[in-house]
């Protein structure tokens, strides 16, 4: 099991047979941002983007309080294409930590993974993507040395 820098919390590495757990998470996620809509469930397109990007190059970590507990965290990375300079590079698909486990350097810790793991892979950057509105997480990323390279705009239709 690789070495964790919080205190008191293990990270291990998962496998494709977390996909259940994983999309756990990222329902959780978008929960939290407000992301459901009346009018489209939100585990289904969850459920359609773990199809799309879930597999054996696309590594997920969890993090537990002790061997047997259930995570507390999750990070979840995958392979991104640069259009302006046309090299892959590794890209932050999910980093989610429980609200009672945050403020403990964990997601900290994990951007260093991710970081490391891009870094060993030979990649010359990591990207994410952040809501707008979460705070928090953009105070995160920008502690981290992360800067907005593009803007991703939207507009409903009718």
């Amino acid at each position: 099991m690789p070495a964790f820098a919080v205190s008191g919390y293990q990270l291990s590495q998962g496998t494709v047979r977390d996909r259940d757990r994983l999309l756990q998470f990222l329902t959780l996620t978008y929960q939290e941002m407000g992301q459901e809509r009346e009018t489209l469930h939100p585990r289904r397109h969850l459920a359609d983007l773990l199809d799309l990007h879930l597999a054996p190059s696309t590594p997920i970590w969890w993090v537990k309080a002790n061997a047997d507990a259930e995570p507390v965290a999750c990070l979840w990375l995958g392979t991104a294409l640069d259009p302006c300079q046309g090299r892959t590079h590794s890209h932050v698909l999910l980093l989610y930590v429980q609200p009672p486990h945050r403020r403990r350097g964990i997601a900290t810790a994990l951007m260093h993974h991710a970081e490391g793991w891009a870094a060993q892979r030979g990649d010359r950057q990591i990207e994410l993507q952040v809501f707008a509105h979460n705070a928090a997480a953009i105070g995160l990323y920008t502690r981290l040395g992360y800067g907005t390279e593009a803007l991703w705009m939207t507009k409903p239709l009718p």
